[in-house]
């Protein structure tokens, strides 16, 4: 992960209900949820989730999958785990005896 696409997850992410719809999706890894679902459960408009799960689309945090009529969306775990992993990539001056543990912890699912 370059800069630009750790600013651009960032950025999606930088939003209450699309924070709120990524976890929500994180936690419903790997059934998925469809736009409708997510936007009852967090109380936002459909329309206005439908453009929520956009923008976590384009910046390649959220895929859709069309089945039957209804899209699933489903939180992209590796790209998660690339972005945590550009988080802490210097993290401790590269100290292995401080870095083992956290990244251990970012063993995602």
């Amino acid at each position: 992960m370059d800069n630009l696409a750790a600013l651009d997850a960032l950025s999606s992410l930088s939003q209450a209900s699309r924070l709120d719809a990524f976890r929500l999706l994180v936690r419903h890894t790997p059934k998925g949820l469809p736009a409708g679902d997510v936007a009852r459960m967090l109380d936002v408009p459909q329309n206005t989730m439908s453009s929520h799960l956009g923008i976590l689309q384009r910046a390649g945090l959220v895929k859709a999958k069309r089945e039957g009529r209804s899209v699933i969306y489903h939180a992209d775990l590796d790209r998660l785990r690339a972005l945590m992993l550009f988080l802490v990539r210097d993290c401790c001056g590269a100290s292995a005896d401080l870095t083992r543990p956290l990244l251990a912890e970012l063993s995602i699912c």
